[in-house]
């Protein structure tokens, strides 16, 4: 394709960001006092290349931290780059940190004023676009109130609809279709396909899978700020899947050997890959019980028997728990429940319902339980809360309780409604009259 045709084009771009054991070493160096200030360098995103053409949409994907919202805050100018080019095609508008710029004193209609201006539009255009601004957002005469005494619900609907009726030529999403309730978060996307036939070039961000695979046309896959791939939406959602396990490898960068020289990125790619500091879990996850059992160690296998905190929704998958006896218990239970990030329980076993294990233990005994199951709750991240208890004749007991000591990430490409999949199987016939 023709250069010209490019909406964005991001050209080796890297931000770096100094870490300072305290903030008196950052004001040290700001003075140029002291000549060794202890400081860490954080690569946020590390030689990154995209080519996005107009018309396209674009997604891009990664775990948390991977620097997916830095490169989208570098491509709309809230932040600059320390290192490489952006170059921008186009007016944008960017649906991240929805309502930002509002006055929490000013009314509705005057924010929608105020951010109109501030996005280069005259009174008359605004006049103009005002009742499909009001008509999207549907918040009734509340617009006629500060917003300071508006919902969370009602202020995002508002900065949503001032934002996605002033006709970009380039509309930067991060995870903002997934605002208000179901009703509203149809709307949206209904929005979004409206652009997406009119043209309109879409850089889309999230962690929903599924809509990832609709709706873009190619997608870019990053990784502690290192970008490992661009394909088709399968080809790198299957790649996203290998990295959330652990399975994955660098590009190959040869002929950037700083890149590949620098020991802090490697020492990250190679933790993410499996290292022995797995993320997600919880060192100062709450917990308490007479400890007379304690659980010594936790964790997930996923389906080949590797550890992990991501799975794969419809797989296979194990949770581990290696329980140390103080005393001797005449029959203890073992349990483990899933929160959601609300903390809404959603589901959960023991032994004891599942008539597994109604043994006692000797003092000093070692234990390892495994519950194995198939994973049907929908994608997103939960917490896992672990359990050893029991009765002591009729008096029921807490030995050892852990909350929220693990977090899951659920990756899925197909979610249903509500908190899992009944995995239905689906038939269709038609009959000719």
């Amino acid at each position: 394709m023709k250069e010209n045709n490019l909406a964005i084009e991001v050209k080796n771009v890297q931000k770096i960001y100094k870490l300072y054991d305290k903030p008196s070493d950052r004001l040290k160096e700001a003075f140029g006092l002291g000549k060794h200030q202890k400081v860490k360098l954080h690569h946020a995103l590390n030689d990154v290349s995209m080519e996005i053409h107009k018309g396209e949409t674009v997604g891009i994907i990664g775990t948390n931290g991977s620097g997916k919202s830095t490169i989208l805050k570098i491509i709309t100018g809230v932040l600059n780059p320390t290192a490489g080019e952006v170059h921008v095609d186009g007016r944008i508008s960017a649906l991240l940190e929805l309502g930002a710029g509002f006055n929490m004193e000013y009314d509705g209609i005057e924010n929608v004023y105020l951010n109109g201006t501030m996005m280069g539009f005259s009174k008359k255009e605004i006049d103009e676009k005002l009742p499909d601004i009001l008509a999207f957002a549907d918040i009734g005469d509340y617009v006629y109130q500060p917003v300071k005494t508006y919902s969370s619900g009602m202020f995002v609907r508002l900065a949503f609809a001032v934002a996605i009726n002033i006709e970009p030529e380039i509309l930067i999403v991060d995870e903002a279709l997934s605002v208000g309730d179901v009703f509203f978060q149809a709307k949206c996307y209904h929005k979004f396909e409206e652009f997406k036939k009119m043209g309109k070039t879409i850089v889309f961000v999230s962690h929903d899978l599924s809509s990832i695979s609709k709706y873009c046309d190619r997608v870019y896959l990053l990784n502690k700020g290192v970008l490992l791939g661009e394909g088709k939406p399968k080809e790198m959602i299957d790649a996203y899947k290998r990295v959330l396990v652990g399975q994955y490898e660098l590009p190959d960068k040869s002929e950037n050997k700083d890149l590949l020289e620098d020991e802090e990125l490697q020492a990250v790619a190679g933790a993410a890959a499996g290292g022995s500091e797995m993320q997600g879990y919880n060192p100062q996850a709450l917990e308490y019980g007479t400890k007379q059992a304690f659980i010594e160690e936790c964790y997930l296998t996923d389906d080949r028997g590797v550890r992990t905190t991501a799975i794969i929704k419809g797989s296979e998958f194990t949770l581990h728990m290696k329980v140390r006896f103080a005393d001797a218990i005449p029959a203890p239970i073992f349990a483990f429940s899933f929160k959601n990030v609300r903390g809404t329980e959603i589901t959960g076993t023991n032994t004891m319902i599942e008539k597994a294990y109604l043994e006692g233990a000797e003092a000093g005994q070692v234990m390892e339980i495994t519950f194995a199951q198939k994973m049907s709750l929908q994608g997103g991240e939960y917490l896992i809360s672990l359990g050893v208890t029991g009765y002591n004749r009729d008096e029921f007991e807490v030995y050892h309780r852990l909350y929220d000591v693990i977090n899951v990430t659920v990756v899925s490409d197909k979610d249903t409604v509500g908190y899992y999949d009944m995995d239905s199987k689906v038939s269709v016939t038609t009959h000719t009259t």
